[in-house]
Formats: C-alpha cells, sequence, structure tokens
C-alpha cells in the first residue's frame, strides 16, 4: 500500500531476489561494460524475468546531462513499436511549425546510460531486433533516413526476455546477444518457500520491505559504480587471451564475436571482483554465459553446454594457455583464421531403427521388408536436408509479422503515399503535396500552410507469417524402397524454412485407418521435428481425411485468427487408398478446400520409372501450387512456388 496516498510504492528490490544468480550476474556485468551488447533471458513464465531487470535499473550510477544530475532510465520498447519510435523520425512539429529539418530522437536515445528491455523479444520485428543490437554493440544509433542524417550515442545495457514456448529467435539474432541465461523455477522446497514469503511480505508493505534490503542494494550499486571506474585498467594478458581462443575454437563458434563477448566479459567479472587482472575463474564464468547459445548453428539444435563440456574444454585451453605464440603464423588459404562450419545437412539426427519398407497398399503387391518388419514402423532415418524453395501465399495479406509473404500493415516499409487511408502520416508525400500550394495560399516565409487535403497516408508493405499446414503422407506406399526417408528430410527443410520465416505450424499424418493431427497450430517449430521424428509409418492411404481434417483445421483458425494466411503443403504420391471410391473421396475433398480459398502445394513424392501422375491431377483440384520433391531444393530451382488462391 502507499503510505500517505502520494509517495509511490517502490520496485521489488534486487538483492531480495532468492536464487537466479547466473541471470543477476549476468546483468551486474554488462552494467559493468555495457560493450558487451546485453542479456538474452529466456525461461518459462513467473520466474522473475521482469522483476529482475525492473530491479536492476534503480542500482545503476546517476547519469549527467544538461539537465544535471538523474536516476538512470529503464526504458521498456513495446512489440508493437515501429521503426520510427525506436531510432527517431523527423520532428513533425518543428517542420509544420518553423519550416525547419530537424531529428526527433527515438527510444535507443532516451535509453542512453540506462537499461533498454524488451519483453517477448522473440515476437520483435527482425529487422528492429538487428537495429538494437548493433546500437548495443556500437554504443551508437546512426540514422539516415528521410533526408536526414543524425547520429548520436546509445549506451545502454540491453536486456531481451523470451517464453521458448512462443517461438525461438533465430540462431542469427541469438548470436548477436552478448550473454544468454536460461532461467527455471527452482524445484527446492524451501527455496521456493522463499520466494512466495518475500513476494507476499512485499506486496503487504513495499516501503517496510524495501527498506529490509536498502543497504544490500546501496552495496551492489557501489560496486558496480567502482568496478565501472578500474575497468580500463584491469590486464587482459596473452595467457588468457589465448585461454579465451582456445575455448572459441574448441567450441567451433561462427566469426569472431564470441572471442571479443568473453575478453569484454572476463573483464568485467574480474573489475566486478575488484581484481587488477583477467584470471581464469573469469573467463570461465564468461564462458558459461557467453557461449550456450553460440553453439545452437540449427534451428533445431539444442542450445546449452553441460559441465562435463565445459571442464573438459577449459582443461584444453589450459593447456594452450601455457603454450608460447607462433611468432610468425602462417595465414589460412581463406584468410580468416577459421575452419569451415561443418554443413548443416550433416547434423541430422537418427531414430531407433533403420527405414521401414512396409506393404505397397495401392499395388496389393507387397514390398520386399526387413526381418520382422510389421505395419507400424517409425519414420527412420531423415533423408539430406536442404534450403528450400519458397512456398508463398498469393495475394497481399494484413497478418502477424514474419517473412514469407507479402503484406501490408503498420510495421512494414512505406512504398508510396495515398490519399486514401493509410498506415500513419506519409510526411514526405504530405510536404510535397503542400509545396504546390504555398504561392496560391500567399506564404512568403515562415509556417508551412497546411490544408487537409495536403495530408497523405502511408502506404506500408512488408513480409507476414503464415500458418503452414503440413499434411504428410506416412502411407505403406509412401514408406516401401526408402521414400519416406527422403519425404522426412524434405519436411525436415520445409519447417526450419517455416522457423525462420516465423510462421506457426501445424502436422498431420496420414497412415493406416485415418489421418491424425500429430501437433496442432503452434509457433515452437522445433516441437514438430520431435513429433516428427517419432512419427509411425505404414498401412494405408486415407488421404481424404487428411484433407478433410486440414481443411477443418484452417477454418477453426481462421476463426481465432482471421488474419493469419494459410497454406497447406501436402507431401504424397497421390496413391489414396482403403475404403469405397478412395480417390473418389479424396477428389472432392480437394475440390471442398479450393473452394474455401485456402492456398495450397502438392509437394509429388512419386518415384520410380512408371509414375501415375495422382499427385499433380490432386494439385489441379486443389487448385493450388505443385512442385516434385527432387525440385523442392531452392539450389535447384530458383522460382518461387505461389500457391493459387
Amino acid at each position: 500500500m502507499q503510505q500517505g496516498g502520494s509517495v509511490p510504492e517502490p520496485g521489488y528490490p534486487f538483492s531480495a531476489i532468492v536464487g537466479q544468480d547466473q541471470l543477476r550476474l549476468s546483468l551486474i556485468l554488462c552494467a559493468v561494460h555495457p560493450g558487451i551488447g546485453g542479456v538474452l533471458v529466456r525461461g518459462e513464465k513467473g520466474t522473475a524475468k521482469s522483476t529482475v531487470v525492473r530491479a536492476l535499473a534503480t542500482l545503476l550510477p546517476a547519469v549527467e546531462d544538461e539537465e544535471g544530475s538523474r536516476p538512470a532510465k529503464l526504458v521498456e520498447l513495446p512489440v508493437g513499436a515501429t521503426e520510427d519510435r525506436v531510432v527517431g523520425s523527423i520532428d513533425l512539429e518543428k517542420v509544420l511549425r518553423d519550416g525547419e529539418r530537424a531529428f526527433q530522437p527515438g527510444l535507443l536515445a532516451a535509453a542512453h546510460r540506462g537499461v533498454l528491455y524488451v519483453d517477448e523479444v522473440n515476437l520483435l520485428h527482425d529487422h528492429l531486433v538487428d537495429v538494437l543490437l548493433d546500437a548495443a554493440a556500437m554504443g551508437r544509433v546512426h540514422v539516415e533516413r528521410d533526408g536526414v542524417s543524425h547520429s548520436h550515442p546509445a549506451q545502454f545495457v540491453l536486456v531481451g526476455t523470451m517464453n521458448p514456448e512462443e517461438g525461438e529467435l533465430r540462431p542469427q539474432l541469438l548470436d548477436r546477444f552478448g550473454l544468454a541465461v536460461d532461467v527455471t523455477a527452482s524445484r527446492d522446497v524451501d527455496v521456493r518457500m522463499n520466494v512466495v514469503r518475500r513476494r507476499m511480505n512485499y506486496e503487504r508493505d513495499p516501503h517496510a520491505f524495501a527498506a529490509q534490503f536498502r543497504n544490500d542494494d546501496i552495496a551492489v550499486a557501489e560496486q558496480i559504480l567502482a568496478a565501472r571506474t578500474i575497468l580500463d585498467d584491469v590486464e587482459l594478458s596473452d595467457k588468457e587471451l589465448r585461454r579465451i581462443a582456445a575455448l572459441c575454437a574448441s567450441f567451433d563458434v561462427d566469426g569472431m564475436r564470441a572471442d571479443l563477448v568473453l575478453a569484454r566479459t572476463a573483464a568485467a567479472h574480474a573489475a566486478w571482483r575488484g581484481a587488477s587482472e583477467v584470471t581464469e575463474e573469469d573467463v570461465r564464468v564468461a564462458a558459461e554465459l557467453a557461449l550456450p547459445h553460440r553453439r545452437r548453428r540449427d534451428p533445431f539444435d539444442e542450445p546449452g553446454i553441460d559441465d562435463k563440456q565445459l571442464d573438459d574444454a577449459m582443461r584444453d585451453a589450459a593447456e594452450q594457455a601455457e603454450q608460447q605464440p607462433d611468432p610468425d603464423p602462417d595465414p589460412t588459404p581463406d584468410g580468416d583464421g577459421g575452419a569451415p562450419a561443418p554443413d548443416s545437412a550433416e547434423r541430422t539426427e537418427s531414430s531407433e531403427s533403420s527405414p521401414s519398407s512396409p506393404d505397397d497398399e495401392t499395388t496389393g503387391a507387397p514390398e520386399p521388408q526387413a526381418s520382422g518388419a510389421g505395419k507400424n514402423k517409425q519414420a527412420g532415418t531423415p533423408g539430406a536436408q536442404f534450403k528450400a524453395r519458397l512456398l508463398e501465399v498469393p495475394g497481399v495479406g494484413e497478418g502477424a509479422p514474419g517473412r514469407r509473404s507479402r503484406s501490408r500493415s503498420s510495421h512494414g516499409r512505406s512504398v508510396r503515399p495515398t490519399t486514401e487511408r493509410g498506415t500513419g502520416l506519409h510526411l514526405v508525400g504530405t510536404l510535397f503535396a503542400a509545396a504546390e500550394h504555398q504561392v496560391v495560399r500567399g506564404r512568403t516565409s515562415g509556417r508551412l500552410m497546411l490544408e487537409p487535403a495536403d495530408l497523405r497516408g502511408a502506404i506500408k508493405e512488408g513480409r507476414e507469417g503464415n500458418l503452414i499446414v503440413f499434411v504428410v503422407d506416412a502411407s505403406g506406399s509412401m514408406a516401401a524402397r526408402d521414400r519416406l526417408s527422403a519425404v522426412t528430410g524434405a519436411v525436415l527443410s520445409l519447417l526450419r524454412d517455416a522457423y525462420q520465416r516465423r510462421d506457426k505450424v501445424a502436422v498431420i499424418t496420414v497412415r493406416g485407418a485415418e489421418a491424425e493431427t500429430v501437433l496442432p497450430p503452434t509457433s515452437s517449430v522445433d516441437v514438430a521435428v520431435t513429433r516428427l521424428r517419432n512419427m509411425k509409418t505404414g498401412g494405408r492411404s486415407p488421404l481424404a481425411q487428411g484433407f478433410v481434417k486440414a481443411r477443418d483445421l484452417v477454418l477453426r483458425e481462421r476463426v481465432r485468427d482471421p488474419l493469419r494466411r494459410a497454406l497447406m503443403v501436402a507431401l504424397t504420391d497421390g496413391r489414396a487408398t482403403g475404403g469405397t471410391d478412395p480417390v473418389g473421396r479424396a477428389r472432392i475433398a480437394a475440390a471442398r478446400i479450393a473452394s474455401d480459398k485456402i492456398a495450397s502445394v502438392v509437394v509429388d513424392c512419386e518415384s520410380g520409372m512408371v509414375r501415375l501422375g495422382l499427385a499433380a491431377d490432386f494439385a489441379a483440384r486443389l487448385g493450388g501450387g505443385y512442385v516434385a520433391l527432387e525440385d523442392l531444393s531452392a539450389e535447384q530451382v530458383t522460382a518461387v512456388v505461389r500457391a493459387a488462391a
């Protein structure tokens, strides 16, 4: 409660937070050295991510500026923010009032020497994440737009929080964060009791609770300030620098960013301890915070480093640290000193059993089977993966931001002004429209004379994420002759593409007596990979049921999220079997999908010398796109497959 009705409630004290030691340390180190590049906090809901970040801002040293001394700010960047709001734009008031071209700073300028906090950073537009991370790494913002050239300092502690269940950050963006911490709720009963007790005490009397930890918070703030003061004098010896380089090389991280972050973090940790030089202890702490998320090259790789891996790497790095440097090392042929990263296509996982060859029930003739093979088999080892060609929904949508199909939204880039309703004001178009009439309106100097007819809206276009519904034929005819191995590799490639384009996905498998929705629509694409690798195969092919389930799923999602457009991707050889007139029923189901204007692409998985062409027939009845499995690779075919609507 508030005392006297006028004193604002204090925030939750930093020192009162129970557990989350790695998170608190990573935030402190970035406060000591903002050049580390920020902290990404990944964790389930209810783990005090936001509480810790807000508490940190109160510990930062006061800021001295033109107006005197003021506390450091905590600036929160909403997920729906525009690029103008983030980096700044033309000061419209000065333009209209004085005719003067001036710059109005954005949130990055407001966060200078404070904390910039982005909750649900995984839902932020990718181009905005790039802007934030560039500013955090360089300490400055450069703006070149709308005829304005401006640069200003932006040194802040960048903190992004996210729940992985709502979708992951792309590995390229993960690498741009200096440090990353995974947080979970403790399973220790005493710790959980302490968390609840302290929170209830805070809610009962925030002022009294904050007073209990005021001295502890002051001590932390003073230690941060002292560490900042001595940071530039902390020595990083060649021995420890060699240890850092050896660690990064042993974990095969891409580029040199990891080495720089590791060095800065180790120096910050030494300064935090009050030491004058970096030691092995500082390097290990830095490695625990800076390396785990950089090992995740592939979207479906698990992030993290276990203690044994780090112990082994530190032992090897210690041997390297004791070696004397080569006075004249030979340059590598490519000049960058790094070994080429292994192809991601070679990092596929194998399931417990090899690909099965169940009965081909379309022809009625049994295919050769391994000893003991039955009709319910695992999908087997996925085939080679590749960069998939773009499958795109036609037209222009208005769905959630992504990277697949064209869209019109408030978050895209202005493509032209309009006299009709647009998204916000198209400033340049408005000024040009008004400029033509200034003489007629009698303006000789001073303010620009505007009239309502001069106003121009902005038409903005970008890219949207779609709902990709995979209908995977896992029947006996598909599993024959290891065909499903190639199909599984193709689906994994398409799932990786969906991950990178920020789509939601759903997976329906067709086999046996019915079609099954093995994964309802989700943004967590890596879950789809797990389900796919555990997929059963064999039996008949009730393709009609697969189409019916896909249609029902899309129509339900249209009610829940009417702006997110759907694309059905069917991977099948088209050999519908089971029941009375299976092909006819599948054709009717396909026609209904076409009548509901659901975009679709059929990936023809038929192989062999004799081909029936049934998949192409279904593609025509669906009114969508068609592509052969062997032509799905972007390396082979550069054309974009647009599904007919």
